[in-house]
């Protein structure tokens, strides 16, 4: 559905209305001392969390009240509005677009709508850098994950796994402003995408296999060398292995509201990146996802379809 379909423009998502609760607890319980602070921000972890997955298992089941399809189409539509492959490559494609018609502006001004980094004055490479990391970091974020959980606990699972990914990219910062109210958000994300992101590179891989180009044996000497350089225990491990991949190098030096941070390099590529390196990023993100979910059902089948409410394999 979401491959067909993407985010349906003209409905509500339910990450928005998970975003307007966390900015509403945000505004007022970061407040007080570091240890207040961190006392309330795990509060705010486990509420959020909490309160999405109860509301989501109310929902499917009064819906199985009334009939067991219309629970199992309510799983069916957390699930769908919990991944986001199409807006992610909606989004790539976005900046993809410009940077072939040579408009810089435009691309910049397409990025900046998926990074939170400077986006003024790039040149094309560092353009595109941007949109391929962003692109790697969320097959996981975006795509993986959500279908890992939805896999274990049904659309509950994955609309709780959202919260938690809302949470770490709202509250999650390394700042004095956030460093303790947002620890357990960030924690707490780090452990839903631990496993999830390191299948998922195995899953990119595997999918890299049917790529054209794609520096397959060199990739996995770059995926054991740096995914542990990224600043996040699980990042790395995605954009490490499409840098190999690709060929190229990803990190570097980023701005954020003009304060200089430098990230570690990951890859071994001498060259500049181009437009044509986004559509290849995507043709990870789509394979990836494909191979992810194929292996993670033909797991759960396995165990006998733990989990998954509705599933009747006799």
């Amino acid at each position: 559905m979401d491959f067909i379909f993407g985010d349906p423009r003209r409905f509500p998502h339910p990450t928005a209305g998970i975003g307007w609760c966390i900015s509403r607890m945000i505004k007022r319980w970061n407040l007080g001392s570091a240890a207040e602070r961190k006392r309330r921000g795990i509060w705010m972890a486990v509420c959020i969390t909490g309160g999405v997955w109860a509301a989501g298992a109310l929902i499917i089941s009064l819906l199985t009240l009334l009939h067991p399809l219309l629970g199992l189409g309510g799983s069916v539509w957390m699930t769908y509005s919990a991944v986001a492959a199409k807006g992610l490559k909606e989004a790539a494609e976005a900046v993809k677009k410009p940077l072939e018609a040579d408009n810089l502006q435009e691309a910049e001004k397409a990025l900046s709508m998926i990074v939170g980094r400077d986006t003024a004055g790039l040149s094309e490479s560092e353009i595109v850098r941007g949109t391929v990391e962003t692109v790697a970091e969320n097959t996981v974020d975006g795509v993986t994950s959500p279908i890992f959980w939805a896999l274990i606990g049904g659309g509950p699972a994955a609309m709780a796994y959202r919260a938690v990914n809302t949470l770490d990219s709202m509250a999650g910062y390394k700042n004095d402003n956030f460093s303790s109210f947002g620890w357990a958000s960030a924690r707490l994300d780090d452990a839903a995408n631990w496993l999830p992101a390191r299948l998922t590179s195995a899953a990119i891989w595997v999918a890299a296999l049917a790529v054209p180009g794609s520096r397959k044996r060199a990739a996995l000497t770059v995926l054991r060398r740096d995914a542990r350089k990224h600043p996040s225990p699980n990042s790395g491990w995605s954009e490490a292995l499409v840098a190999g991949l690709l060929g190229v190098t990803l990190g570097g030096t980023n701005y954020y509201n003009g304060i200089r941070s430098q990230r570690a390099l990951m890859g071994d590529g001498k060259r500049q990146l181009h437009a044509q390196d986004i559509t290849r990023s995507i043709y990870y993100l789509y394979g990836g996802a494909v191979v992810f979910t194929i292996f993670c059902v033909a797991v759960w089948w396995i165990l006998g379809g733990w989990g998954v409410p509705f599933v009747d394999k006799s």
